[in-house]
């Protein structure tokens, strides 16, 4: 915590001090939905069952504790919400498999290399919302970059426009993993 002496006094900043310490946190809002349909690869399911499951087994053990701490009350608030979130996202997933799919256009789970201007390959997972994470190159299908390259086919050459400029891409291949 941050003090501020004065005149030989500690004092508490007023910016740490809760008004009222018989108040309950507000509610937390709910975790916000694109609205889009709600895609999934097999994998992308199986990582949103395990979540809930997860998050159940959890909320059950802090549930249990009966607790009168307002910071564990907010925990298990975060955790009712978050199961909630992902209850719904697996209950109104849409299973897409193109596993082994050869049809050589870029679809929903194609793995897809592409070379930049400068000639540096870039590999792409086309995946669900609740799956995409750009440090591992997967990205959601309704991304700005999923869309310029749904239906393209190797060899083919796109522009992708970004804030930061167009950029052109060649797409090198187009591959569906099996499950």
């Amino acid at each position: 915590m941050s003090a501020v002496i004065i005149a030989g006094e500690n004092r508490m900043s007023r910016a740490f001090v809760k008004e009222d310490s018989n108040d309950e946190p507000q509610d937390l809002p709910g975790r916000q939905l694109s609205g889009l349909p709600n895609y999934v690869t097999p994998q992308g399911r199986a990582a949103l069952q395990d979540r809930v499951t997860e998050l159940s087994a959890a909320r059950r053990s802090l549930a249990a504790e009966r607790s009168d701490d307002p910071f564990q009350r907010q925990r298990l608030r975060l955790l009712e919400r978050d199961l909630s979130y992902y209850e719904n996202r697996l209950k109104s997933a849409i299973l897409v498999d193109n596993s082994g799919c050869d049809s050589g256009e870029i679809r929903f789970g194609a793995v897809v290399t592409v070379k930049d201007d400068a000639g540096t390959p870039q590999k792409f997972v086309i995946v669900g919302e609740d799956e995409a994470d750009a440090s591992v190159g997967k990205i959601s299908w309704a991304s700005p970059l999923a869309s310029a390259l749904l239906g393209a086919r190797a060899g083919e050459r796109l522009s992708w426009k970004r804030e930061s400029g167009e950029t052109r891409l060649e797409i090198i291949a187009v591959n569906y993993q099996k499950s």
